[in-house]
């Protein structure tokens, strides 16, 4: 296994894959441009940390069975049954800690309590198999080109990165707690602008649900459409 800053590299690296795949997906699925994931940037870290489990597994796998084949086929096994409990941690963590659901598969067939399904875990064992058998093998080639001082560096540099945005974000979703949990104290002004400020994690979550029964979701989306609405009119008023 390499070092430390080769792991924060490839976990930058399978982030980034995984934000590209969930923006285009979503993005299809809306029928416009959203930009999916929870960080600011461009950075999907569930991806991230998958990835890197999925190599770890990989690793140990080698090291107990011999044979080529029966290594990989268990290890895609393996890596869905974990990454899969992985993201179940996950969702309920974020649904405990913020009081969101970001994602819920209820509806995708076979799931369980909505935070993973059979379907996904599918795709989680499609994407094992490619990161094993093409991906990984091609970014550490390149990612153990660079020399070791650039690697450090760069490693760093996307720490602090990685730590400030999570706190912002981390941040924003709290505060968006606060407001929905207490919209009830609030001007109706200060909360259709704190809504509104919170509309990329509603576009980036079209599933996003406010554990709130006193919250109406459906005012929500209304003021998110209005602003919408207004935008698109201020743009065709300059082009006339």
């Amino acid at each position: 296994m390499e070092g430390y800053s080769d792991l924060l590299l490839y976990f930058a690296i399978y982030s980034f894959v995984g934000w590209c795949l969930e923006t285009i997906y979503v993005s299809i699925e809306e029928r416009k441009l959203v930009n999916r994931g929870f960080l600011t940037g461009f950075f999907c870290p569930i991806y991230g940390f998958g990835a890197l489990l999925i190599v770890f597994i990989s690793h140990v796998v080698s090291v107990v069975v011999i044979d080529y084949s029966e290594a990989l086929m268990t290890s895609i096994l393996l890596s869905v049954f974990l990454v899969t409990a992985l993201e179940y941690i996950t969702g309920v963590l974020m649904e405990k800690v913020l009081k969101c659901r970001f994602w819920d598969y209820s509806d995708e067939g076979p799931n369980l309590n909505g935070y993973v399904c059979l379907k996904f875990s599918i795709v989680w064992g499609i994407l094992a198999f490619v990161l094993l058998q093409i991906l990984h093998p091609a970014v550490s080639q390149v990612v153990l080109r660079i020399p070791l001082s650039t690697r450090n560096s760069i490693a760093i540099i996307l720490l602090i990165y990685f730590f400030v945005d999570t706190a912002k974000s981390t941040v924003d979703a709290l505060d968006l707690r606060d407001v929905i949990f207490n919209y009830s104290n609030l001007s109706i002004k200060r909360y259709r602008e704190k809504i509104t400020q919170a509309r990329r994690l509603f576009l980036a979550f079209p599933r996003l649900r406010i554990l709130n029964p006193g919250t109406n979701n459906r005012d929500i989306k209304n003021i998110l459409n209005e602003r919408w609405d207004k935008i698109k009119v201020e743009i065709k008023s300059r082009f006339r």
